[in-house]
């Protein structure tokens, strides 16, 4: 059953932050943390709707330029997600170039930036004809840990320690559906962009006895009627949406752990930080960081199906292996206590 989401980690692990998602059958990703990203290409940057910045440290933030330089010109809405003072470093950055030949530009460019705090978010537009300049006092918002909610899916955040207010973020799908191929096949019918439009029905919570039409080609033309809910028992199985966590940048501490523990649980994939090896726990604790032995622990407290350790300190470079080997001894230990 193929997923409808394809994670991947933009840097090697000893290089800056970030988690690139696509989406299947979709020219779309979003992505988690905004280093360094010259190692997508132009393509798959393009592709990004929204950006989750855990906090804005040089490693989580550095590739904002390289984001605007390449939608500049283009007819799009970028959303930008981050935690306390973030509008003040978006229009930070925004104020370091000069933009007095805009009007050349006759496509339409928006920032939509959200600022995170516990009480709630402030969200701020930034548009590129009007030199980025705030177009409005910010927009205040109440804040129920879901940032981003579509039928599809939904993007949910805590709020962590890092010596400055750190978000972790969550992305998980509603439910998932699983086409059966063999009987597509028997009632006559191909793989196609059709069935994007039979999924977001589903999605939509579409009445099964409404009429659902097949329709292909460039030319929309129709090629057989069903009943949703009859299409649905024939095509499809629904399965548990995916969950897919990120974590980074927090220091080993009982908030943390209890609230990373609950936020990540039961997810399907957890990438998380496991920055120092165990026995320079007490510079991952002045540092603010976790060790691969605590980020083993806290997978398998959250019981999730996999994790993946990223963010190593220079200093091992070289022991990865050895990185990785304590994170799952640990999760192991945990597990059969």
């Amino acid at each position: 059953m193929r997923p409808s989401f394809y994670p991947r980690l933009v840097n090697g692990p000893f290089d800056d932050p970030g988690l690139f998602i696509s989406f299947l059958f979709e020219n779309r990703a979003i992505l988690f943390d905004l280093g360094d990203i010259y190692s997508l290409s132009a393509r798959d940057i393009l592709k990004i709707s929204h950006v989750f910045v855990s906090h804005t440290h040089m490693d989580h933030f550095g590739g904002f330029d390289r984001l605007l330089r390449l939608f500049l010109g283009r007819e799009k809405k970028i959303h930008l997600y981050g935690p306390e003072d973030f509008l003040k470093n978006v229009e930070g950055k925004l104020a370091g170039y000069s933009w007095n030949l805009v009007e050349n530009f006759t496509n339409h460019l928006v920032l939509r930036a959200t600022e995170i705090h516990p009480t709630g978010l402030m969200t701020q537009e930034y548009l590129l004809h009007n030199k980025f300049q705030p177009v409005r006092e910010a927009v205040r918002h109440p804040f129920d840990k879901i940032l981003l909610k579509e039928p599809a899916l939904s993007v949910s955040t805590v709020i962590l320690d890092h010596r400055i207010p750190c978000l972790g973020f969550s992305m998980k799908e509603r439910f998932h559906v699983n086409i059966i191929k063999e009987n597509l096949a028997d009632l006559g019918l191909d793989i196609g962009p059709w069935l994007k439009v039979f999924k977001q029905a589903l999605f939509n919570s579409q009445d099964p006895d409404s009429v659902f039409e097949v329709r292909i080609g460039k030319k929309n033309i129709l090629k057989k009627k069903f009943l949703l809910g009859e299409l649905t028992d024939r095509i499809a199985i629904i399965t548990p949406g995916q969950k897919i966590t990120y974590i980074t940048d927090v220091v080993y501490n009982p908030s943390n752990a209890a609230k990373i523990t609950e936020f990540a649980k039961d997810s399907d994939q957890l990438f998380i930080e496991g920055t120092f090896l165990e026995k320079d726990r007490d510079i991952a604790r002045q540092k603010y960081h976790l060790t691969a032995w605590q980020a083993g622990v806290i997978a398998a407290r959250a019981n999730v199906k996999q994790f993946t350790l990223f963010h190593f300190s220079p200093r091992h470079t070289g022991l990865e292996h050895i990185l990785r080997k304590e994170a799952e001894q640990a999760a192991s230990e945990t597990r059969y206590q």
